[in-house]
């Protein structure tokens, strides 16, 4: 490997001697290959910026490849999540977009530049970076679960609700997501319950006054989602009391789990601020508090997390990386 001096004051910084260096400087670096990433890389080379996307999968697309069906999107009604995913990626790569597959390991902000650091040692640098790897959807790890996602195992009641008016489903949580889900099921669906695992909610109270307003609700205290069965999709669920262990079959259609999000920010969290939940603070023009760093799509602090909207703040983060390249 070859071997370069160390730029004075970084010594502790970046560690040349023990890293490749790419040779490339970037005018920007695209980390993550969901709609947040595909979209800020069209936008980018529309603008004219030297840019590189990174991705940990060879596949791009996030989340929505695990995603049956997609009926939100504006234009592409009933759209599968996996062939909405392969037209983004169609789109970028007929922009001529560069992308490589890494695994980023953390980032070295030297001021006029940004490092980008990869499991392989390889060392990626650019004058501004988009930090888009999403979020992840808590799991309960139940045996099924795995197994029918997609296919009656749903982590967004907002995605997902349209598919099962007239239907009976379950939620599993008790904070303010799932009871919010709940709420929302219940204006469309013959009837919901929701499942948790104590003897009261940690939902605002104002939430569960509503929850308890609606005739069609009904919550199932003390009891955990054991299994998830069914033959094409699902058809029932396993409840198990944490009273006494005794099991309880209950037909659905569907159910949606809301214990939580992840957002994969694990690699970041050194570099830059993000809240207690490990989101990176930033708000809608995706600047983070680093200067020539953003984040886009649901791995920032926002309240709403959708494709759509992780979309359009590709767009904004590339505005801003504009602005800043400008100043």
């Amino acid at each position: 490997m070859e071997r370069r001096a160390v730029p004075a004051g970084t010594e502790s910084v970046w560690p040349w001697v023990e890293q490749q260096q790419h040779n490339t400087m970037y005018d920007l670096i695209i980390i993550g290959s969901g709609p947040a990433g595909m979209s800020a890389a069209v936008y980018g080379v529309r603008a004219g910026l030297h840019l590189l996307v990174l991705e940990e999968k060879p596949m791009s697309g996030g989340q929505i490849l695990n995603t049956y069906e997609v009926d939100n999107y504006l234009g592409m009604p009933g759209i599968n999540g996996f062939d909405m995913g392969m037209k983004f990626r169609e789109h970028m790569d007929s922009m001529g977009v560069e992308c490589r597959t890494a695994t980023v390991t953390g980032i070295t902000d030297r001021g006029q530049s940004k490092v980008v650091e990869t499991a392989d040692g390889t060392g990626y640098e650019a004058r501004t970076l988009i930090l888009a790897t999403g979020a992840e959807h808590a799991s309960l790890d139940a045996p099924g679960e795995e197994a029918y996602k997609g296919r009656g195992v749903s982590y967004c009641a907002t995605c997902d609700g349209a598919f099962f008016r007239g239907k009976d489903v379950a939620v599993v949580g008790g904070g303010d997501v799932a009871v919010e889900d709940a709420i929302y099921l219940a204006r469309m669906c013959r009837k919901v319950w929701l499942v948790h695992r104590r003897d009261s909610l940690r939902a605002a109270k104002s939430l569960q006054q509503k929850l308890m307003s609606c005739e069609n609700a009904e919550i199932l205290w003390n009891r955990t989602l054991a299994a998830v069965q069914g033959a094409d999709l699902v058809e029932k669920v396993t409840l198990r009391s944490v009273m006494d262990e005794t099991e309880e079959e209950l037909p659905v259609d569907g159910v949606f789990i809301a214990v939580g999000m992840h957002p994969n920010t694990e690699a970041f969290r050194a570099a830059v601020p993000c809240d207690e939940k490990g989101y990176v603070l930033a708000g809608e023009d995706c600047a983070t508090k680093v200067p020539g760093i953003f984040a886009a799509g649901d791995i920032r602090t926002k309240q709403v997390r959708q494709i759509i909207t992780a979309a359009a703040d590709g767009a904004c983060a590339v505005a801003s990386v504009e602005k800043y390249l400008n100043l």
